[in-house]
């Protein structure tokens, strides 16, 4: 993107946000799924923005599953972020409804969520839906990158904690900006660098993976396929979605690897955590071949995640939800996406 053309968007879509909200206005800021470092800085930042331009008389950041990784809930600890769930909140509380690092496609199940008033996100446009005012740059690394340029636009003195949260969105968005990134996320990090709180980070950082956890890189050791550089592993019932994403994040290490597929039954779904160098293999390409065939999900070319329902797996595999069917099912399922990728 063109910084001039980008900065003139921020600058428009600034003047809308504010023309859109009333003085002492009620906003809820929504985040689909467990709360990560982006969508919680990017909340941040929008409430920031409302607060000092226009006064919020009530204003609430939830989500819609609990905290699953350490790292994240200190960060809310940090930041007195005070998330709820939202099945714990009113939503006629609020005038105002804003999406962050989510589209109202990822509701389904909550209709409510349909027709926000505002979206924020950068991952790509999925499905049909409406907003007052909706953001969706899917070429930027990270969300945090794009509420920078709102705050520098609206002309907010950003605090530590502010600058803190924002530059460690960066980092695990674009995972150190080893995935996809673009020079305005790097101008961002730069920005942000030179105020934030880098010990409070690195502790975070290092607080990562619970004991509980050490059971399952055991299981993936014993579970996991390795065949021309994928790497593709059933891990059973797991504790939580971000078990696949750590055993996942681990295995991309190995010699010899190109992408990994991790996959775990939590909450009657099935979960896929996908992560590939980047340079050979599309997970992003992968997930949507995948839920073309069941499920949904999503994600970059080097990150990418599918949630298939128990029941909607249960009619493909004709009741057999065994370790060996569940496997045989993964593995025809990523040959005929990246099939149908090699033929694009």
């Amino acid at each position: 993107m063109n910084r001039q053309a980008g900065k003139t968007e921020t600058q428009q879509n600034v003047k809308k946000l504010l023309e859109l909200t009333r003085p002492d206005d009620t906003l809820l800021v929504l985040m689909y799924g467990s709360p990560d470092p982006d969508a919680m800085a990017s909340a941040m930042a929008l409430r920031e923005i409302l607060l000092r331009k226009k006064g919020l008389s009530r204003w609430t950041f939830a989500a819609t599953e609990p905290f699953r990784r350490q790292q994240n809930r200190e960060m809310a600890q940090a930041m007195r972020l005070g998330i709820r769930l939202l099945n714990q909140v009113n939503l006629s509380d609020y005038r105002l409804i804003a999406l962050v690092d989510a589209q109202p496609s990822f509701f389904s199940a909550l209709p409510v969520i349909s027709q926000p008033d505002f979206v924020f996100d950068h991952h790509p446009r999925r499905g049909e839906w409406q907003a007052q005012l909706a953001d969706i740059r899917p070429q930027y690394g990270s969300l945090s990158t794009i509420m920078t340029e709102y705050l520098q636009c609206a002309g907010i003195r950003i605090s530590r904690n502010l600058h803190t949260a924002l530059l460690y969105g960066i980092k695990t968005d674009t995972d150190n900006f080893d995935r996809q990134t673009i020079a305005e996320d790097i101008r961002a990090y730069t920005y942000h660098s030179k105020n934030a709180n880098l010990r409070l980070i690195r502790r975070m950082e290092l607080n990562q993976t619970p004991i509980s956890y050490l059971q399952y890189f055991d299981r993936a050791y014993h579970a996991m396929k390795h065949y021309r550089g994928r790497r593709v592993g059933f891990l059973g019932r797991v504790e939580s979605p971000d078990v696949c994403v750590q055993v996942a994040d681990f295995y991309l290490h190995l010699i010899g690897t190109s992408y990994v597929v991790v996959a775990g039954i939590v909450n009657e779904k099935l979960i896929m955590v996908l992560r590939s160098d980047g340079y050979r293999q599309d997970c992003g390409a992968l997930a949507q071949g995948v839920c073309s065939l069941a499920g949904q999900g999503g994600g970059h070319r080097s990150a990418a995640r599918i949630e298939i329902p128990l029941d909607v797996l249960s009619v493909q595999l004709k009741g057999n939800l065994s370790q060996q069917s569940i496997e045989f099912f993964l593995d025809q399922c990523l040959k005929k996406s990246q099939r149908t990728e090699e033929k694009k």
